[in-house]
């Protein structure tokens, strides 16, 4: 929101990357014949006939009579051996799995041309915004990530002056032989000597913090571990910081490891265990907290989130000597107060009583909400993000899910609006709080990530970093459309195709959608999608309920007992490109991560019939024992649990895992997970196939494909993001009749 938080995931532990992306059954009988259907049958699609090994495609997968009562339910869970991921059994599962999923798609015609496309379009790099610091009175060093050509993670740069020359500070591909280690996050000091960053193994995302000399570009002994998401708030002198960092394993319950997030102090030089211990212990171990300082290093604000609904502010003055605990701000209000400190002011971004969100600024001498000034009032766009740089604030607003950037004085008197290249959208704002420039992303459907540099004082912008993408933004057009939900809400969604579209009823579509955490889902650019794109296919890109498009109400409408709004939602948009005659069910994709894996999964178990072919990314499926794996616990706010009688009857009546029913016909469905995985256990992917594989009684495969050094997603090197998506456009371009000939 209004600070710069340098780091690539949310510690909540969800992020979206859009690359392509009855009640109550039991689970299903054991496999009917039609589930072990010969590669040689004649159901076999003519674009992967010839391509399966002759044998069945489906493996028969053990069932156990296993099951739980849930307030007088009996639930059946007959693969819940598959959770032990650990055991011999479950790794030689997998490897069977992984090799007929090689089998099938290693052999679809056409896939040769398309891992050399995917190569050549994912080649073309990323840019990130910069963090500016004052290192002398004339000067500024501008710190950046960018990643070019086939390097597997990004690089952190450093750049002296703003049209200086990039020099590498960190280069994490240089710290393993196959480009797992990653750069996870990173922080400079206010005087940019020195750096605070992140690193992480096989994408686990687990990270140990480095200490950084800018200018020797080398590390200082300190080195902390168990720093995941950390946040960061260095004191003015540069010689310690505050931080967030995770208990080691031992030191809590067994399974507690990746909760009770704690702040602390650290002076550089110090041993980490000697650290000063500052808030958070006394906390449910679900609570997170993050920590933000005043740029005089005098105001210590702690933010500690509960939720994607809810957060508590604290505030600690730490020229006062005798305040030895924090004073609670905002404590026991259901909104979202985000909060960036200056010296004489703090303000604070809230949906408290304005679902699309006010600006509101206070003293911290006087911080009584009874004192505080309204700035910026809510409008009929959705304030998403506002940076206070220099005298100006920079907001940035969604108006129908596509970003505005609008200026205003520190008293919210309007000073006019950022001319945007297109329909796009923008993180939004970063600078010195004290300068007198801001620098932006922007990007679209169609246009490459590109970084502006704003002059606050002319209130002119111009390039200052680009991804260079041999893409013709004009060749494509971005429509507007709405559907209309089961309940009467009118659902967006965006198409992106080539210009001239002629409307048959039959172009291959794919729907991508999330729906959930407050996350929004707006226009931006995927390398891969192009690839759809450039083959005369439709992107549909869904704005459910669930996400913050359209304000907190839209992501209540979708969370905890109105989750059902959300599939509600996408099968009205799936239904509407079908009868507005852009598709039909026989080439209708559906692609989903995460959260919009759960989104999958719960649309090919309740409307089957609509799709074609389904790409069920990292998802949650079992939607009863969700909470018991990795860290979900934290998303119980979002989601419940079925350990509350409501709250099961809301979860049992849609999780996908519990409703595949025998004698269904499924869609095609590829379900995609990692072990190394610390967000969704890898389980629920295992879990659903076995279910799935024993149900179906279509011609159409169920794939599961699980990949090793690999985690959530965040820090996944690029030859790995090539090899998995070119099995994605492999078994969506077979099933939807997208493959070139021979």
């Amino acid at each position: 929101m209004l600070k710069r938080v340098f780091r690539t995931v949310s510690p909540w532990g969800w992020s979206f990357v859009l690359v392509a992306c009855g009640g109550g059954t039991p689970a299903p009988s054991q496999p009917s014949p039609a589930s072990s259907v010969s590669i040689d049958s004649p159901l076999a699609r003519p674009a992967l006939a010839g391509a399966f090994p002759a044998r069945p495609l489906l493996i028969p997968t053990r069932r156990e009579n296993v099951s739980d009562t849930y307030f007088g339910r009996k639930v059946s869970d007959p693969y819940r051996w598959l959770e032990s991921g650990d055991s011999e059994e479950v790794k030689h599962w997998t490897e069977e799995q992984n090799a007929v999923t090689r089998r099938v798609l290693d052999r679809v015609r056409d896939r040769e041309r398309l891992h050399s496309s995917l190569s050549d379009l994912l080649s073309i790099g990323t840019v990130g915004t910069p963090a500016v610091r004052k290192v002398a009175a004339d000067k500024n060093r501008y710190f950046h990530v960018r990643r070019e050509g086939q390097q597997n993670q990004p690089l952190l740069y450093v750049r002296e002056g703003v049209q200086g020359a990039d020099d590498v500070l960190v280069d994490p591909n240089l710290m393993s032989a196959e480009g797992t280690t990653s750069l996870d996050w990173w922080s400079p000091s206010h005087d940019g000597r020195l750096l605070v960053y992140g690193i992480s193994q096989n994408g686990d995302e687990d990270s140990t913090l480095f200490v950084r000399d800018v200018e020797k570009k080398k590390d200082l002994p300190d080195k902390i571990e168990r720093t995941k998401y950390a946040s960061i708030a260095w004191l003015p002198d540069g010689k310690s910081f505050y931080y967030t960092r995770y208990p080691k394993k031992g030191t809590v319950p067994d399974g507690e490891e990746n909760y009770h997030r704690t702040v602390y102090l650290h002076r550089i030089g110090d041993e980490p265990d000697n650290d000063t211990y500052v808030f958070g212990k006394d906390r449910k171990m679900t609570d997170s907290p993050s920590v933000d300082l005043s740029p005089d290093g005098r105001w210590l604000l702690v933010t500690v989130h509960e939720g994607w609904a809810k957060n508590e502010l604290y505030l600690k003055d730490l020229h006062d000597k005798k305040q030895v605990v924090f004073s609670p701000v905002v404590t026991g209000v259901e909104a979202i107060f985000d909060a960036t400190l200056r010296n004489d002011v703090i303000y604070v971004r809230t949906n408290d009583g304005a679902s699309r969100y006010k600006l509101y600024s206070f003293d911290p001498k006087k911080p009584d909400r009874a004192g505080w000034k309204q700035v910026i009032a809510e409008g009929q766009d959705v304030l998403n993000d506002v940076a206070p740089i220099g005298v100006d604030l920079v907001a940035t607003y969604l108006s129908d899910a596509s970003s505005k950037v609008r200026i205003f004085t520190k008293n919210g008197e309007a000073k006019g609006e950022v001319a945007l290249p297109t329909i796009g959208s923008t993180a939004g704002a970063a600078g010195r709080w004290d300068g007198d420039e801001a620098f932006y992303d922007f990007s679209s459907f169609a246009v490459a990530p590109t970084i502006y540099r704003l002059d606050l004082k002319s209130a002119k912008s111009e390039k200052w970093d680009a991804v260079e993408a041999p893409i013709d933004a004009g060749a494509f057009d971005v429509e507007r459309i709405r559907a209309t939900s089961k309940d009467g809400t009118k659902v967006p969604i965006f198409l992106i195709h080539k210009k001239g579209l002629k409307k048959d009823g039959k172009t291959p579509t794919l729907l991508t959608a999330y729906g959930g955490f407050n996350i929004n889902i707006v226009p931006n650019f995927s390398a891969s999608m192009y690839l759809l794109l450039e083959r005369g296919g439709i992107l549909a890109v869904a704005n459910l309920r669930g996400g913050g498009e359209f304000g907190e109400t839209w992501h209540q409408a979708g969370m905890l007992g109105n989750k059902q709004n959300v599939f509600d939602d996408a099968i009205a948009a799936a239904s509407e490109l079908i009868s507005a005659g852009y598709t039909d069910s026989a080439h209708l994709g559906l692609f989903g991560r995460s959260n919009g894996g759960l989104l999958v999964g719960a649309l090919i178990t309740q409307r089957p019939d609509l799709f074609r072919a389904a790409v069920c990314g990292v998802p949650l499926l079992d939607m009863l024992r969700y909470h018991r794996f990795r860290i979900a616990k934290l998303w119980v706010a979002e989601y419940g649990s079925s350990e509350d009688a409501k709250q099961f009857d809301w979860l049992y009546a849609y999780s996908p895992y519990h409703h595949v029913k025998a004698g269904t016909r499924y869609p095609a469905v590829l379900l995609t997970t990692a072990e190394s995985d610390s967000r969704v256990d890898p389980l629920h992917a295992r879990k659903m196939a076995a279910a799935m594989q024993a149900a179906t009684i279509s011609e159409h495969p169920i794939l599961l494909r699980v990949e090793t050094k690999a985690g959530h997603g965040a820090g996944k090197p690029i030859n790995k993001v090539i090899d998995e998506m070119t099995d994605v456009f492999a078994f969506l371009f077979a099933e939807l009749d997208m493959l070139r000939p021979q």
